[in-house]
């Protein structure tokens, strides 16, 4: 949410993207935690509610066979990404969910469109498909590292509003995030992973490179979410200093949007005359 609005709304819609907004991200709070403003491990307890929450949903969803959920997480480095999966989605039916990656493409990958390996891995009747980064790396990075001409990705958000117009057409609720945190925070998980021992692997050279471009990521992100959220496919921008605050919102998002499909077991066949021997 921005500055402006964090002591007038009191809605998890406040960080959702409306269609045709001109995103300024250092208008928004990254630091944000006004929803839940009780301490950690009173969100960490609420959290836990949440996905048992979302665990009975899940099990729901996966027996009516009716509805696809794609959830759609986006950030720069050390947003947290990895660490949301595995304490909001990391509790599910693993029968129920897949979690994508999406790294470099292979060559077979670059034989084809840019979407082809996106629309594999989106979901299918009964499912939640997470995207760790997603078809939006395709206008991100590229724009960002001159991949392209401007001519080719400019063109992709059309593409991509289209592509997930007929997603949602076929059945799928999508649902994005962006997990936003400000560069000095960036700056502190970085260094983390330089002086704990059990975080040093994650650390790459090619990181503090990266942090360097940050202006030019900021300037493609606010493109992306600003043409590109959809009624039907809208972005949230979460504030994600606070990691307990960043899992508590998105989990509660997730369940609302679950909880609005009134999903419902499917009725059993006439077992009257059953009889186990």
């Amino acid at each position: 949410m921005t500055k402006k609005q964090r002591y007038t709304r009191n809605s998890f819609d406040c960080y959702r993207v409306k269609p045709n907004s001109r995103i300024v991200l250092r208008d928004w709070d990254a630091g944000d935690s006004h929803l839940f403003g009780k301490s950690e491990s009173k969100a960490r307890q609420e959290l836990d509610k949440l996905c048992e929450q979302l665990d009975d949903m899940q099990k729901v969803l996966y027996a009516e066979n009716k509805h696809k959920i794609l959830i759609v997480l986006q950030g720069l480095d050390t947003a947290g990404k990895d660490s949301l999966i595995r304490h909001v989605f990391g509790p599910l039916n693993p029968q129920g969910i897949k979690v994508t990656s999406f790294k470099a493409p292979s060559e077979e990958d670059l034989a084809h469109d840019y979407l082809w390996r996106i629309h594999m891995a989106v979901p299918r009747a009964g499912e939640i498909a997470v995207f760790n980064r997603s078809h939006y790396e395709d206008i991100l990075i590229v724009a960002v590292h001159n991949l392209v001409s401007s001519k080719i990705w400019k063109k992709r958000y059309t593409h991509i509003n289209h592509f997930e117009r007929m997603l949602t057409d076929e059945g799928t609720v999508i649902l994005k995030f962006f997990l936003y945190i400000d560069k000095n925070e960036q700056k502190m998980r970085l260094q983390a992973r330089l002086t704990k021992p059990h975080k040093r692997w994650k650390f790459q050279s090619s990181d503090l490179k990266e942090r360097k471009l940050w202006p030019q990521y900021i300037k493609a992100y606010e493109s992306v979410l600003s043409k590109t959220s959809t009624a039907y496919a809208p972005w949230y921008i979460i504030p994600s200093n606070k990691k307990w605050y960043r899992d508590f919102v998105v989990a509660h998002i997730v369940l609302k949007k679950l909880q609005a499909l009134k999903m419902r077991y499917p009725k059993p066949e006439n077992l009257k005359d059953i009889e186990i021997i």
